[in-house]
């Protein structure tokens, strides 16, 4: 194996500087214990100081850069966002400098806290495959290349987190991991393979972005070129050799979520434990919650591994995840185009209890006949049953209504 036991202790004895990378603390949750039916115990390495645990391998990584003989006075790195923040702190504290590469459509607050840390940020391409390939036409004779998962430097530096979860956890029956590129998941199940054989590795991808289980089919990394999920820290496309080799040996299980699960746990999350994690980051808690992970009557740890969300992620995640729910609804109601008759379904809808977001007529459907219209609401609600009461209000009214969502 490239990385080892012995190479992840190294890593850990020079993450010495607590203003760069911090021991997590554990956190545990009775409502997912209750609904789990498992004792949880959240690992929250989220609230490392960039909002992820990326720091741990870029740390390791350019330590020994400075440390060396090279000549490097630039570390160049590709990134949707926590490997861009990881690379532009830990360069700053060992006094290189950093461009990182971000895909055009990353967001503005991951750009910003990039460019806190120190880094320049230069924005090409649609996703991180495209500002990968950007990022290494980059590097020259004074620059060293910070692969995100590809080096075995960095996933010595994430396996940190699984020496960290033994000693914290030594009852773990199973330790759920999220997957992109596969850096963090191969580096925490050698770990723990060495520590604590007996502990079962799961993996968690997104479902559009999910890359590895077919991987492990065809026996050797595959890789995708178009992804869309909320999960966008870990919607890489691919794993490497690198980290094949090591998920192929150590994890036990790979199970994969769907893009509402993830956006369900992150509400959850935020309800239930007042913890804020990002879509890659609560990926984990959308397996453990699922029926494809049985972790009944278990310790079951769930790393939470990222806690960058952007308010305009967040919203994002706000209107899947209350649209699921039946708490924000889109109804429309065929009407007859005439002087008060939106007064009139507005009054019958705030009779129910609800509240109206926002309401336009379409008077141009083929459909409609001369002098109909439709009236399209976006209604709040406390869920399916004030949705259900709704609907029987205004069908016992008169009034042709359809629950678009």
């Amino acid at each position: 194996m490239q990385v080892t036991v012995a190479d992840i202790e190294d890593a850990r004895d020079r993450l010495d500087d607590e203003s760069v990378v911090r021991e997590t603390p554990i956190e545990t949750n009775r409502s997912l214990a209750a609904e789990t039916q498992a004792e949880v115990r959240l690992k929250m390495e989220h609230l490392q100081r960039t909002g992820s645990f990326k720091t741990r391998g870029a740390y390791n990584k350019l330590t020994q850069v400075a440390a060396s003989d090279s000549d490097a006075t630039r570390a160049v790195a590709a990134s949707a966002g926590n490997h861009a923040q990881g690379v532009a702190l830990a360069a700053t504290k060992v006094g290189l400098e950093a461009t990182i590469v971000m895909p055009k459509g990353a967001p503005q607050a991951k750009i910003d806290a990039t460019e806190g840390y120190g880094a320049e940020v230069v924005l090409h391409g649609a996703d991180f495959q495209a500002a990968m390939a950007h990022a290494k036409t980059l590097v020259d004779d004074d620059s060293v290349f910070v692969h995100a998962y590809d080096d075995p430097d960095i996933v010595a530096g994430q396996g940190t987190l699984g020496l960290e979860l033994v000693e914290q956890v030594p009852d773990a029956d199973t330790v759920v991991v999220p997957i992109g590129g596969g850096g963090l998941i191969g580096g925490i199940a050698t770990a723990v393979a060495a520590r604590s054989p007996e502990t079962r590795i799961v993996g968690v991808q997104a479902e559009s972005a999910a890359t590895v289980p077919e991987s492990l089919d065809k026996g050797g990394p595959v890789t995708i070129d178009s992804m869309q999920t909320i999960a966008d820290g870990i919607a890489t496309g691919g794993i490497s050799e690198l980290t094949y080799e090591l998920i192929d040996a150590y994890v036990d299980e790979v199970v994969t979520v769907t893009d509402t699960e993830i956006a369900e746990s992150v509400l959850f999350m935020l309800e239930r434990a007042k913890q804020m994690v990002e879509g890659a980051g609560a990926a984990s808690v959308a397996a453990v919650r699922s029926d494809r992970l049985d972790v009944s009557d278990e310790v079951v740890v769930p790393l939470l591994c990222g806690g960058n969300l952007s308010m305009t992620d967040l919203q994002t995640v706000l209107t899947h995840g209350l649209t699921h729910r039946n708490q924000l609804v889109h109804l429309q109601v065929h009407i007859v185009d005439r002087p008060g008759e939106m007064s009139r379904v507005s009054e019958l809808i705030a009779d129910c209890g609800a509240n109206i977001h926002d309401v336009e007529h379409e008077r141009s459907a083929k459909e409609l006949d001369v002098g109909d219209a439709y009236l399209q609401f976006h209604v709040q609600t406390s869920g399916t049953g004030q949705t259900e009461r709704i609907l029987e209000s205004l069908r016992d009214a008169g009034y042709d209504v359809e629950l678009l969502n």
